[in-house]
């Protein structure tokens, strides 16, 4: 059983190829539940955003295991696998963990340091959880990448280098307007990313805001939330649309619609005065290409967002963040590697135990008129000798265990012992489901990890 990850983002494909891989909040769990038909996977969660989606899962094999996530994959984006091979990386093993600790720290973004990441991994896992598709290694795995990804940020200064995407089209508008002070805001969906917008547009001193949403109460809230900070705001429905375009100066459309929400029949040429800055965060694209075609209209979409963060790679609090995942992957692994060899060394005691009871049992047999206090310091003592004899191997195996290749030093106990290779599955602990987990408050040249 090992750790596969297989994605596709803003690093592998465009965004007409992250379009037809995206999957819906509502349809997340019931995809990753389909990951789990095949004989080869056993445990998924799917990380979906604005950039990216990967999936997470513990597999018996790595050849079968990939090709079932690859044709679940490939026949709900509507393309062939080797087109979806072409845009994907796969890790595998070390690897595969080391990719979810690195993408939860923020250091895989778009926008590299963003916080946004750590909330989205979270809820991929409570999804997962409740569609049952989360065991114990996937349970642990990702409590230990949350916790990386809280230490990355709290440990090092790589939120300076981005808070979201959000941010960056917004810096992007600010640029292009000379400002956003005093201005008139449109904001096209009410959830975590129209939230995002408030916030940085209020910072921004904005002028007034605008909510409009598909769902009129969710953009009430919103706009509730923004006057009790002094902002002046308004919601309305999607139908007000083009009145509001009309007169707004910068607009963000962070929709989870699956169709274009704004085309040319809503946006009109800006034929004087500043431009209009449209920043397109949606995936699938809430805004018709056609759009930025238009007179005085500016878009602002994630591949200008990914342009803008090109050079920001190498920064100090980028190396300092790479540097902990690194140490925190060392340790996962070493613990994993630990815990590995435990069934071993419980298998090995077992075995010793049943030896002495035998031999006990024997010495009853041949000597029945042994005084009992005898009987009972022979039993203690050879109960005492056989620990000792086995305190010293079972505490150095899995010492040594820890480190690269260790388990070996298992398979060789269970060799020299003559342990039944099945013993050990059968004394480990019973497999974690999602029902008693609490809530969590490459192309084919890119494949890496391990060997199957």
């Amino acid at each position: 059983m090992s750790m596969l990850a297989m994605g596709i983002s803003h690093r592998t494909a465009d965004l007409r190829m992250l379009e037809k891989v995206a999957v819906p909040a509502g349809e997340v769990g019931k995809f990753a539940g389909e990951l789990l038909n095949g004989a080869h996977v056993s445990e998924a969660m799917v990380v979906a955003t604005c950039n990216r989606l990967e999936i997470y899962a513990v597999v018996e094999a790595f050849h079968g295991g990939l090709a079932e996530i690859a044709d679940v994959l490939a026949r709900h984006a509507g393309v062939d696998t080797t087109v979806l091979y072409e845009h994907s990386y796969v890790h595998y093993s070390a690897a595969a963990v080391d990719h979810l600790l690195s993408v939860t720290a923020g250091l895989d973004s778009m926008v590299v340091g963003e916080t946004q990441i750590l909330g989205q991994v979270r809820a991929a896992y409570n999804t997962a959880a409740e569609a049952g598709t989360v065991g114990r290694v996937l349970h642990e795995l990702v409590q230990t990448a949350l916790r990386v990804g809280k230490r990355v940020h709290s440990e090092t200064g790589l939120d300076r280098l981005g808070a979201s995407v959000v941010s960056e089209a917004l810096g992007e508008a600010e640029l292009v307007l000379d400002g956003l002070a005093g201005r008139r805001a449109l904001i096209i969906g009410a959830g975590a990313m129209g939230g995002l917008a408030a916030a940085r547009l209020r910072r921004a001193e904005i002028g007034t805001v605008t909510v409009a949403n598909r769902t009129k109460a969710n953009g009430v809230r919103l706009a509730d939330s923004l006057r009790e900070q002094d902002i002046e705001a308004s919601a309305v429905g999607l139908d007000d649309l083009p009145t509001e375009l009309a007169t707004a100066e910068v607009v963000v459309c962070c929709t989870g619609a699956t169709e274009v929400v704004l085309g040319t029949a809503e946006v009109r040429p800006r034929t004087s005065g500043d431009p209009l800055v449209i920043c397109d965060l949606g995936l699938p694209r809430d805004v018709a290409a056609e759009v930025a075609e238009l007179p005085g209209v500016r878009v602002v979409d994630l591949v200008t967002v990914q342009r803008r963060q090109s050079e920001l790679g190498n920064a100090p609090d980028t190396e300092a963040a790479k540097a902990i995942v690194a140490d925190e992957v060392r340790g996962y692994l070493a613990g994993q590697r630990s815990a590995a060899v435990t069934p071993t060394v419980t298998a090995l005691r077992k075995r010793a135990a049943e030896v002495v009871d035998a031999e006990l049992l024997r010495l009853d047999s041949r000597l029945p008129e042994l005084d009992g206090g005898v009987r009972d310091e022979l039993t203690r003592t050879v109960r005492r000798v056989v620990d000792k004899l086995l305190h010293t191997p079972t505490v150095r195996v899995k010492e040594l265990a820890s480190e690269a290749g260790g388990v070996e030093y298992a398979d060789a106990l269970r060799e020299l012992f003559g342990l039944d290779p099945q013993l050990p599955d059968a004394v480990s602990a019973p497999k974690t489901t999602s029902r008693n987990l609490p809530n969590a408050n490459g192309n084919r040249s890119k494949m890496d990890g391990g060997d199957e």
